[in-house]
């Protein structure tokens, strides 16, 4: 946008490509914690200092963005994130995520219903909860026969239950002679027919082998599915991605729109990818396979290997239902478990493990340990564990004895009230115990494990680590289990780049890293606690590119051909919803106004100090007070 103070010169000696200026810049460099501006080229970060400083990167062809004094911060990364799968279905599904009362869900979903066409489903797949609802409550099979009576409706709540309406019921083929999964209930009526409630008992494999019975895109639109997901996690600051793998993500099928993106230079996330294998008893061949194919690090900036998992072996994953008793794995799993962990770690692949509960957690450190006798660990992999809500202080010290990570997800934010009921506010006020695991020097990420729990907006995470508190306003955590703002964001900036071997050029503002970084909607480090979970980014920026563009910018980055169908639910209603900030106290709004002073007294100061006005101040002048 065209700002003054500022014009090209043409004999700058290195002219950047794009200047953002006028900005605070978090940069999460201990040695420059701050700047005003932050000159690109070359898809790197060329210099940062002051604007008069990076006047000598301005050249004929540089674009100049002016922040307008707002925060910029390192790009996000989302440590653990299902990114391909959500965006091979991103225009079909109705997000709820943000929607602040159960009638407007509703309301959403017979307004979408109403334009599905037949053999469609209208589905709601994670990203909110019944306590983030003014009601306070999940829908009803009434409501949702009441609100679609001939489109079948399928809405996921957590990894805990589903409900379907009485189409979705016929459209799955469930009948009384259905029987239940292992692990899953379907519910029936007293005449033995399904009513249209399944539930994860405690595995969500009744949930998703569901849902897999909807019609899916083909090609073509799933590839414009994923490029309008990766714009919405562009919206929020996103410019980087771990991706878990999961259930019904085989490879390489379900990788290739990613792969086609990424050679078409179409991606605007840079992505890193797990592979997990997909059919128990065959898990050792798939291992063996992709390591005579490929390693881990293969790959460029965009798109890159870098392990299996979250499982390696079927047996040996726990579900994460709270809303049910922890489960008990099968005796003996180790067996098969440490061929897995053997055959990665001779080969120098790294590994996740989805680890819920402490009890598999201590057990899979026992495997480790044995084959650290045989120098295994500390390898040259990086492992981790994902989620660790129950881990215990002794098994922190272990695995950072063992030179293991841990990655974890705000998934208490939706189902800490869960948690809660089953094992009461002392065990959930350490669930996970995020201080304790950086207290012990482990290397911690943050994530969402999105789509199907989480939301994927990161502002709801780190208002979650920040504040300690669920997206429903309960207050899980003490201050010594909260983190600070820096830490919070440090664990979605280098945090992330840590797990892929990338924290030298990724997750911090400095010359020759990434130039990725976000303009944010509001200052993150200056708003009320409450106000960070409704952050967005104005001006996302990757490699150099604007991909994202919003208020005074929109219309600067890369325009997107329109979503395809046309009756998606995305094109009418958008992805995330946001919602207005609430009301301010009287407290906040004192605190505002005093921000509000001191801002006021920075810029006199800078006019100052420049010369544009004088040191001693006009007194002020009112005619009332005139004798």
């Amino acid at each position: 946008m065209p700002v003054t103070g500022l014009s090209p010169g043409a004999g700058a000696a290195e002219p950047a490509d794009l200047l953002v200026r006028n900005a605070k810049v978090f940069t999460g460099d201990p040695r420059r914690p701050e700047a005003d501006a932050v000159a690109i080229r070359g898809g790197r970060v060329q210099a940062l200092g002051g604007d008069r400083e990076l006047h000598r990167h301005v050249g004929p062809a540089t674009r100049v963005v002016d922040a307008l004094g707002r925060r910029v911060v390192p790009g996000l990364n989302d440590a653990h994130l299902h990114v391909i799968r959500g965006g091979l279905n991103y225009v079909l599904e109705l997000r709820w995520d943000g929607v602040p009362t159960l009638r407007q869900a509703l309301a959403m979903l017979k307004e979408q219903a109403g334009r599905t066409p037949r053999g469609q489903w209208v589905r709601v797949v994670g990203g909110w909860t019944a306590d983030q609802f003014a009601e306070r409550r999940m829908p009803t099979v009434a409501e949702l026969n009441a609100a679609a009576p001939d489109t079948p409706v399928f809405v996921l709540h957590l990894y805990q239950s589903a409900i379907l309406n009485r189409a979705a019921v016929a459209a799955a083929g469930f009948t009384r002679e259905t029987p239940d999964p292992p692990g899953g209930q379907i519910v029936r009526g007293r005449d033995g027919r399904p009513n249209g409630v399944l539930l994860a008992a405690p595995s969500a494999l009744v949930l998703y082998s569901t849902l897999a019975k909807a019609p899916r895109l083909d090609e073509d639109d799933q590839r414009l599915s994923t490029r309008h997901f990766l714009r919405e996690l562009n919206r929020f600051g996103l410019t980087s991605a771990v991706d878990a793998a999961g259930g019904f993500q085989s490879f390489p099928d379900n990788y290739r729109t990613v792969i086609d993106l990424a050679e078409a230079g179409e991606l605007t996330v840079r992505i890193a990818y797990h592979l997990f294998p997909q059919e128990a008893g065959q898990e050792i061949a798939d291992l063996n396979r992709w390591i005579e194919t490929v390693r881990p690090g293969d790959g460029d900036a965009w798109l890159r290997l870098n392990g299996a998992g979250e499982n390696l072996v079927w047996a040996a994953a726990d579900f994460e239902n709270f809303a049910e008793p922890r489960p008990e794995l099968n005796a003996g799993y180790e067996a098969q478990f440490e061929k897995a962990v053997r055959l990665l770690a001779e080969n120098g692949w790294g590994f996740r493990l989805h680890a819920t509960y402490d009890e598999t957690i201590r057990r899979d450190l026992g495997v480790f340990e044995k084959l650290a006798a045989d120098g295994l660990f500390p390898g040259t992999g990086r492992w981790l564990f994902d989620h660790a809500e129950t881990v215990s202080p002794g098994s922190l010290d272990r695995i950072a004895a063992l030179g293991g990570g841990i990655s974890v997800q705000s998934r208490m934010s939706f189902q800490g009230k869960a948690f809660v009921s089953r094992y009461g506010a002392e065990a959930a006020a350490q669930a996970p115990p995020v201080r304790r695991m950086l207290d012990a020097g482990i290397a911690v990420s943050g994530g969402t494990d999105a789509t199907r729990v989480s939301s994927y907006n990161p502002w709801v995470a780190l208002h979650w680590l920040v504040t300690g508190k669920t997206v429903g306003d309960l207050c899980l955590y003490l201050p010594d289990n909260r983190l600070t703002r820096e830490d919070a964001l440090e664990l979605y900036t280098r945090g992330g780049a840590r797990l892929t071997g990338e924290e030298h050029v990724k997750g911090v503002l400095r010359e020759g890293c990434y130039a990725d970084l976000a303009v944010l909607s509001d200052d993150y480090f200056a708003v009320h606690e409450d106000d960070i979970a409704h952050i967005e980014s104005v001006l996302t920026v990757v490699d150099g590119r604007i991909v994202y563009a919003a208020a005074e910018y929109e219309g600067c980055d890369e325009e997107l051909p329109p979503i395809s169908p046309a009756w998606s639910p995305v094109a009418y209603f958008g992805g995330y919803q946001a919602t207005p900030k609430p009301s301010l106290s009287g407290a906040r709004q004192a605190d505002l106004l005093a921000q509000a002073v001191a801002e006021s007294e920075q810029h006199r100061q800078w006019r100052v100090q420049r010369g544009f006005t004088p040191e001693a101040r006009t007194p002020a002048f009112d005619a009332c007070f005139v004798l």
